[in-house]
């Protein structure tokens, strides 16, 4: 069977099946299916259920959902519906970036979930940030043996990230295809971002509070035959749909009244709706389970940076500095030596119009480069 005719057989089932979702062709769908297998990447690891196990507990969390959401009506209290591309008419997303043929999916979920909550904890949808896929892959993945055939799972990413953690894209830019590491820039050390503390929820009702609150969520699923095809609408898989593999995106909103989450993919924006998609509850194991980024590390080095605002009370050594559009932080308060000195490096600099480097710890401003 030729691309066309799969495609007009597809259409024709969701035709037939009064489906919720609409097929057509797309680059992806285009491919082999050697090929098409290259854009997922993620196998359940060491002690994690299988795609199939997931599958059926994703089924099983759903029927719990919907029985104590008939009992108990909305007992957790999140919203019916949620998406960080419209929060208050503000979007935290970053854009939409393409895997390539490597199955590099889980560094391209984990990001995409980290990036937009640092947006979120800065509550500044303009705030630009984009961290390294290929660090993240090339680097640290690859140090556990994971490579763009065998894939990887999330919480190694995100534990990765928390001890290591990622450079900007900048840094080290991505491309398709296996890497031994050796683009870095010199000073990655200097431009990680480090993940505090993540967590894994496991049901629905728990799922749409964590991410209602505090962000988008790495989740992993199981891509059928079908999935290659998906147009626009609320996908659910075909009856005599092939299993082909696992892949990993970032949930970022969802919708009680038609069951379904939304997801950001890593096939480029010509896939689906702009590169996002609807996938209904309890399907293909989505929401087995989902993991959150809870805290970010703030520490950095800040360069050519504008000082925007200073605050001072009359608290010994209480003073605070606006960083160019990283937000208020604190100089440091550790002697009145050191506390004296940053404050009048600072308040010269943002006098005179004059961009600094600062290397703020955890918050709190430890250098200044004026």
């Amino acid at each position: 069977m030729n691309k066309s005719e799969e495609l007009n057989a597809l259409r024709s089932n969701l035709l037939q099946n009064d489906s919720t979702w609409n097929a057509g062709t797309n680059m992806i769908f285009e491919l082999s299916r050697e090929e098409q297998e290259k854009r997922l990447g993620y196998i359940p690891g060491p002690g994690e259920p299988s795609l199939q196990e997931q599958e059926a507990m994703a089924q099983a969390n759903l029927l719990n959902f919907n029985v104590r959401k008939s009992a108990y009506g909305n007992e957790f209290g999140a919203p019916a519906s949620f998406d960080w591309r419209n929060k208050g008419g503000q979007n935290f997303m970053t854009p939409i970036k393409d895997q390539g043929s490597c199955g590099s999916c889980v560094a391209f979920g984990t990001i995409a979930s980290v990036e937009s909550r640092i947006k979120i904890l800065k509550n500044n949808p303009a705030y630009v940030v984009d961290h390294s896929e290929a660090h993240l892959f090339y680097c640290l993945a690859r140090a556990e043996n994971r490579n763009c055939n065998n894939g990887w799972w999330p919480d190694r990413a995100l534990e990765n990230y928390k001890t290591t953690g990622v450079t900007d894209e900048a840094c080290y830019p991505y491309t398709a295809g296996d890497q031994n590491c050796t683009g870095r820039c010199a000073d990655w050390q200097n431009r990680v971002t480090k993940v505090a503390a993540y967590s894994n929820k496991t049901n629905i009702a728990a799922i749409k509070e964590w991410l209602s609150t505090n962000g988008p969520m790495i989740a992993c699923f199981s891509v059928y035959s079908d999935f290659f095809a998906y147009q626009n609408g609320i996908y659910r898989k075909t009856a005599n749909a092939e299993l082909r593999g696992g892949h990993c995106v970032s949930c970022v909103g969802y919708n009680d009244a038609q069951q379904f989450w939304i997801c950001k993919n890593s096939w480029g924006p010509n896939f689906g709706e702009g590169g996002y998609f609807r996938i209904g509850y309890g399907e293909c194991g989505i929401d087995s389970s989902m993991f959150g980024v809870d805290a970010i590390v703030d520490t950095a080095w800040l360069s050519n940076i504008q000082v925007r605002g200073l605050w001072n009370n009359k608290s010994d050594r209480n003073a605070y500095a606006y960083l160019g559009n990283e937000g208020w932080k604190r100089i440091s308060p550790s002697n009145d030596v050191n506390h004296y000195m940053l404050l009048n490096d600072l308040a010269s600099a943002k006098s005179a119009g004059r961009n600094i480097t600062a290397h703020v710890e955890n918050g709190i401003i430890t250098e200044v480069y004026a």
